[in-house]
């Protein structure tokens, strides 16, 4: 699929190697077809990083996408550079008067946190609540999707025992949903997080659907009764060594995590990690951007 992006953006050369079609601007602006616009408000701390997975998940399909990343003004990280932010970044303000197709709601290390209590939630829910109107589809990724179950339906979340991290096996419901085409019966996925979300309140609340979950990690996808919300608790963006990266600085922090389930061979870290996801992310990022946003935006938005 053809993504376009500013020329400069150091992750449409890493995708240029991996063989991805990236399109620059010069050449998108000679198609005669309606693009779809798709904005990441991209709140994990090292955003280079976050950008190069989505882009990489978003690349199965043969629309052509345009991507607008988008930051917080209310708070701005430490891990990546102001100058990066200023070419690449815009925030709410700068795009509260247009039409998005999709958009995308990444998740942040902020869980032991209040939803209230985080710096930029009045923005965030000013964002949630715009996409109610402005956006086709919304997807939300691990915080960013128990921040949207919070806002839009009430769900709480709550601090697990320990860490959940690793490689966790799912089990499919609701076949027939255009969301999970192409999925096996069984999948796996990957988990990192230390909080779950409120079983109860989810079986409790009729406009959510359970469409996939985990007998270990609990709930991964679930999906409004109006199809423009998407919730994703685990991580089917990673790479393979993402987790990896996060148990060796976890390690080096002293925090003594345990070794990522279902990830090394023989529970080896000095082994290369198995990536047994991909299949699976690519169905669902595929799905989404063609039966959520394709499919139900309007070609001119009103």
């Amino acid at each position: 699929m053809p993504i376009k992006v500013k020329n400069n953006l150091p992750a449409k050369k890493i995708m240029e190697k991996e063989n991805i079609f990236m399109m620059d601007e010069e050449r998108a602006v000679s198609q005669d077809i309606r693009p779809l616009y798709i904005a990441i408000l991209n709140l994990m701390p090292l955003k280079e990083e976050t950008e190069v997975q989505l882009l990489r998940s978003l690349s199965n399909t043969p629309l052509q996408l345009v991507i607008t990343f988008l930051t917080t003004a209310t708070y701005t990280g430490k891990n990546t550079p102001e100058s990066h932010l200023n070419e690449f970044y815009k925030t709410y303000d700068e795009v509260k008067d247009r039409k998005f197709d999709g958009l995308i709601i990444t998740g942040a290390p902020i869980e032991h946190m209040e939803f209230e209590d985080v710096q930029y939630w009045d923005e965030l829910t000013k964002i949630m609540e715009w996409s109610k109107t402005n956006v086709t589809s919304t997807l939300h990724v691990c915080w960013g999707a128990q921040a949207g179950l919070y806002y839009h339906y009430g769900i709480h979340k709550y601090m697990l025992p320990k860490k959940i991290s690793g490689v966790y096996e799912h089990h499919v419901h609701h076949r027939k949903v255009p969301l999970l085409r192409g999925f096996d019966d069984v999948f796996y996925a990957p988990h990192s997080r230390h909080t779950g979300v409120n079983h109860d309140e989810i079986a409790a609340c009729k406009e959510l659907t359970v469409l996939a979950d985990s007998d270990e990690a609990g709930e991964l996808i679930l999906l409004s009764s109006d199809n423009k919300q998407v919730f994703v608790l685990g991580h089917l963006e990673y790479d393979r060594l993402t987790l990896d990266s996060e148990y060796k600085r976890d390690l080096k922090r002293g925090l003594n995590p345990d070794i990522p389930v279902n990830y090394y061979p023989d529970d080896d870290p000095t082994k290369k990690p198995l990536l047994r996801w991909r299949g699976a992310s690519n169905a669902m990022y595929s799905n989404w951007v063609n039966y959520y946003v394709y499919q139900n935006t309007p070609y001119e938005w009103e």
